[in-house]
């Protein structure tokens, strides 16, 4: 899966109790104990050499999933990109992380089409380097993210995350099988991917899936209730 949220223009519902504050990441945000050693951060400017020669190198793997807008929009440059990924963290529409091990970058997640009010979903999107492939590094951030999204008190505290699969990604669909995300349905056009509009099969994970979560991200993470079903 290649795709990036923070642009789709989805409509959000302002909550008027939702601050800043709720949108803490932990600092490290690293695995929890047990698992392989993964970090997500919010990249830097400091990362984009590194980031777009990461991307450059996984065009061709990544052409099939990557999404993109119909519509035509004015280009911007990384130092206004990076802006509008911190200002959207700030405001509670979304974030983007990238994927660290070892001190290298090895992919990018991201929460986006965040929504408030009575529904209090959202979606995660990521990919991962082809050269880290099979190395379980997505099933673990998308743990991660989710949990933090869902049950940290310092998070957004979403009801509902949404995986959108196109059908053929078997990969994809691999990783949200091993974390016992719900399969809904096909909807059909749903998003814009490769230049064309395509059917995506829809998984959910719903914060009663993953509660009790007894330990918050924030602090320590060491009983992830979705990462933990990987060692299974």
């Amino acid at each position: 899966m290649f795709r990036v949220f923070s642009r789709l223009g989805a409509t959000r519902h302002t909550d008027t109790q939702h601050s800043a504050l709720a949108w803490q990441l932990p600092d490290p945000f690293d695995a929890p104990t047990g698992h392989q050693q993964l970090r997500l951060r919010p990249m830097q400017l400091a990362d984009w050499e590194e980031y777009s020669e990461l991307c450059a190198r996984n065009a061709a793997w990544l052409a099939p999933w990557k999404s993109g807008n119909p519509i035509d929009m004015p280009s911007i440059d990384v130092e206004q990109w990076i802006a509008i990924q911190q200002r959207e963290l700030r405001e509670g529409q979304g974030v983007q992380l990238l994927m660290e091990h070892g001190g290298q970058i090895v992919g990018n997640i991201s929460l986006g089409a965040v929504v408030y009010g009575s529904v209090r979903s959202a979606m995660i999107g990521y990919w991962v380097d082809q050269a880290w492939a099979g190395h379980g590094f997505a099933p673990l951030a998308v743990a991660m993210l989710t949990q933090w999204a869902l049950c940290d008190s310092l998070g957004p505290k979403l009801h509902r995350i949404e995986i959108a699969i196109i059908p053929t990604n078997q990969r994809s669909h691999e990783v949200v099988r091993k974390l016992g995300f719900t399969y809904e349905g096909t909807m059909r056009n749903y998003m814009y991917v490769n230049n064309a509009w395509r059917d995506h099969d829809i998984y959910s994970c719903l914060a009663e899936d993953i509660v009790p979560a007894t330990v918050d991200s924030a602090q320590g993470g060491k009983h992830n209730i979705l990462a933990n079903r990987l060692l299974q």
